[in-house]
C-alpha cells in the first residue's frame, strides 16, 4: 500500500507529535511505502523508512500549497491520507483537497480535540475555527484515530464524529536501554514541550512546599518552549527559592534525552491534558517510575504499581512525592522493571505499526 502522512511539522520542536511520526515511520515504513508530507523547517527530526515530501504549510501561501499537494497526490496516487493535528488551517485543506479527489482520510488529533484544549482560548480561537474549517473536517473524516479510551470519549462527545479507532503510541523499546540502578542521585526529572498545559508550576510549587524534605535535590525542567514562558518560569523558581534547585537544560535530544531519563529517580508530568504522553512511556521503558496525572490516560501507573496516576494540582503532586520519597531503592527498582515490562507489552513500535496497518487495510476495503 502507498500511504501518505500529513503533518504540518516534523521539527524536534513539534514535540510529541514529531516524535510520534519518528517512532511510527520506524516500523510503519516497513510495511507499506510510506511519504510524510510537511513543511521545511531548520530542525527536522530524522526519519527513518520514509520518503519526506515538503509543500508550504502558512494560509499566506494556500496557493502554492494547493498546487504542490495536489501534485504530491497525483503522482503518487495513495491508497489512503492521514492527517495529523487539528486548529491548523493547513490539515484542513489537504483532508479537504484529498477528499475531492476520491482518497479516504484519517484524522490523528493527537489530543488536540480533549477539553482543556478546545477550552483554551475558546472565543479568539476555537470558535472562529470550528465555524471556518475544523468541524467540517472532523465531520468528513473517513476514520479518526484516537490514542487512548479516554480520548475516544471526549471525541464522542463533541457528537461530529462517531467513526473513531482506538490505537496507543507506540516506543522503540529495543532500542531503549533499562538503568542498571536505582540508587537515589537525587534527581526530579521534567522533560517535554515546554508549555502552559503542562502544568510545570504545580511541579515548582510541590517542590516549595518540600524544601526540607528535597534538601540536595535537583529538579530538572528538559525541553524547548516559547522564551516568554521559559522566562515567567524561571522567575517563579526565584520567588519561590527554588532557583539554585531547580536546572533548565533547554531541549535535549539522542543519547543525552536517555541519560536523563536513566538519572532521574522519578519523572514527574504534572499536565493539564495529554492525550498520550509519549514521555510517560519513554520514562517508564528507561526504568524509572513516574508520576502524571489524569489528565493523561496513564491509569496503568497505579495498576501495574510503576508510578503515581493522580489528580491535576500542586497538592496531589506534593503528595506523590512524598510517596516517591519514602520509598526504598528495592522498591524503586520493583516499580522500574515493573514499567519496563509495561511498555515491553503493551506499547512496542513494532505492534502498534501492525495495528495502524490493518486499520489501513480494513479502511481501504470498506
Amino acid at each position: 500500500m502507498k500511504i501518505i502522512h500529513f503533518i504540518p511539522s516534523i521539527d524536534r520542536t513539534s514535540g510529541g507529535i514529531g516524535s510520534y511520526m519518528q517512532l511510527l515511520a520506524k516500523e510503519l515504513g516497513k510495511l507499506c511505502e510510506l511519504y510524510i508530507v510537511t513543511a521545511n523547517t531548520e530542525h527536522q527530526l530524522q526519519i527513518e523508512n520514509a520518503k519526506i515530501l515538503y509543500i508550504p504549510c502558512k494560509i499566506s501561501q494556500y496557493s502554492s500549497m494547493k498546487k504542490e499537494w495536489n501534485r504530491i497526490l497525483d503522482d503518487i496516487k495513495p491508497d489512503l491520507v492521514h492527517v495529523n493535528c487539528c486548529w491548523v488551517p493547513c490539515c484542513a485543506l489537504v483532508q479537504k483537497w484529498a477528499q475531492k479527489k476520491g482518497y479516504k482520510v484519517i484524522l490523528t488529533p493527537h489530543g488536540m480535540l480533549e477539553p482543556w484544549i478546545i477550552k483554551r482560548n475558546y472565543w479568539t480561537k476555537k470558535i472562529p475555527a470550528l465555524l471556518l474549517y475544523q468541524k467540517t473536517a472532523i465531520k468528513s473524516a473517513n476514520c479518526i484515530h484516537a490514542t487512548a479510551e479516554s480520548e475516544e470519549q471526549n471525541i464522542l462527545k463533541l457528537g461530529y464524529n462517531n467513526k473513531i479507532e482506538v490505537i496507543a503510541n507506540g516506543i522503540d523499546t529495543e532500542n531503549i536501554k533499562i538503568k542498571d540502578n536505582w540508587r537515589r542521585n537525587k534527581n526530579i526529572l521534567f522533560l517535554s514541550r515546554i508549555h502552559v498545559k503542562k502544568g510545570i508550576e504545580f511541579l515548582l510549587e510541590a517542590v516549595s512546599s518540600l524544601k526540607s524534605q528535597l534538601e540536595g535535590y535537583t529538579i530538572t525542567i528538559a525541553g524547548e518552549g516559547e522564551q516568554t514562558y521559559v522566562s515567567s518560569l524561571k522567575s517563579k523558581t526565584i520567588e519561590l527559592g527554588l532557583d539554585k534547585m531547580v536546572n533548565f537544560c533547554g531541549g535535549v535530544y539522542g543519547g543525552k534525552k536517555w541519560e536523563l531519563y536513566r538519572k532521574a529517580d522519578v519523572f514527574v508530568l504534572p499536565t493539564y491534558s495529554e492525550n498520550f504522553g509519549i514521555v510517560v512511556a519513554e520514562s517508564l521503558a528507561s526504568g524509572t517510575p513516574v508520576i502524571t496525572t489524569k489528565g493523561t490516560p496513564w491509569e496503568e501507573l497505579n495498576i501495574y504499581k510503576c508510578g503515581w496516576w493522580i489528580e491535576v494540582g500542586p497538592q496531589t503532586t506534593k503528595e506523590a512525592l512524598i510517596k516517591f520519597l519514602a520509598l526504598s531503592e528495592d522498591q524503586l527498582k520493583e516499580m522500574g522493571c515493573n514499567g519496563r515490562k509495561l511498555t515491553e507489552t503493551k506499547y512496542s513500535n513494532k505492534a502498534i505499526a501492525l495495528e495502524i496497518m490493518n486499520l489501513y487495510k480494513t479502511l481501504r476495503w470498506k
